[in-house]
């Protein structure tokens, strides 16, 4: 008797129906989610490899905005943004403050970094990624802004700027950003330079759509050139493109880049097939492009 009454004591308890139900729930509502999120993934990859783009571009939660001064800049400052509509620009306005706020940047040889530096900077950062959903180029944590162009000990020659992925660094000389943009359609801008070989390594480094949809394209770009021997050679005999594109497959990115942004009318009136291939990589469908 006494056994029997110790066992009968220790028995697992009978769960309650609605404890089950709730248990039931999560469950379902969990596999649900799974099935959900997998099945958009499909989705997209599937409308990304259609139509060169993400699904949904932006998602912001908690808008950020610039200051006053900041926005002032980019209204008399860079031209980009005055051909965007209402919309877009306050998504860029958020986009450039949330960059800004992602990086840090350092002064050298006695510079200190203004509100004009860090807008202007970032805004070209944040044009060039402007069709990418993952827009804050993880590749880098610091941007260095020397006064001018400054003398380098690794080569031994003077820079007008330079990427450094292993450092996580993007480097400028301020006197030559600023000359980027100075001549608005020379082709030769410092700044979209750079940033190009950041876009270029960080979509070699990561796996989100966009930087996939950058690789593809890129792939693509790669193959049309090397099937299409007398576009390479209309390339150089037009001096379109300055010599150093020819460097190596980083340069020759940044440059057309350069060139994308500058002279779009020029650029697709010469090289259709390049300039539409270029646009695909970066999603750049915006007034003017």
């Amino acid at each position: 008797m006494i056994l029997t009454g110790y066992l009968q004591q220790t028995q697992t308890p009978e769960i309650s129906p609605t404890i089950r139900w709730v248990l039931l729930s999560v469950f379902l509502v969990g596999m649900a989610t799974i099935i959900a999120v997998r099945f958009y993934m499909f989705f997209e990859s599937v409308y990304a490899s259609k139509y060169h783009k993400p699904f949904f571009l932006n998602s912001i939660w908690v808008k950020k905005e610039l200051s006053k001064p900041q926005v002032n800049l980019l209204k008399q400052q860079f031209s980009f943004y005055a051909k965007l509509n209402k919309k877009e620009q306050s998504i860029f306005r958020h986009r450039l403050a949330t960059f800004i706020a992602s990086k840090q940047f350092i002064g050298r040889d006695g510079l200190m970094v203004d509100d004009e530096m860090r807008t202007l900077i970032s805004a070209t950062a944040v044009m060039l990624t402007f069709g990418f959903r993952n827009y804050r180029l993880n590749l880098i944590d610091s941007i260095i802004i020397y006064p001018r162009s400054y003398y380098s000990k690794i080569n031994e020659t003077y820079h007008k700027g330079e990427t450094n992925p292993q450092l996580k660094v993007v480097v400028f000389s301020w006197e030559d950003f600023k000359k980027g943009y100075h001549i608005g359609d020379d082709n030769l801008n410092l700044g979209i330079h750079e940033f190009g070989h950041v876009i270029h390594l960080n979509a070699f480094s990561n796996n989100d759509l966009s930087s996939v949809i950058f690789r593809n394209g890129f792939q693509k770009l790669t193959d049309y050139l090397q099937q299409h021997k007398t576009i390479r050679d209309q390339l150089i005999a037009t001096k379109y493109f300055r010599a150093y594109a020819y460097t190596n497959q980083f340069e020759f990115f940044a440059v057309l880049l350069e060139n994308f942004i500058e002279t779009p009318e020029v650029f697709h009136a010469n090289f259709p097939a390049l300039y539409q291939n270029i646009k695909q990589m970066l999603n750049f469908n915006f007034a003017g492009y």
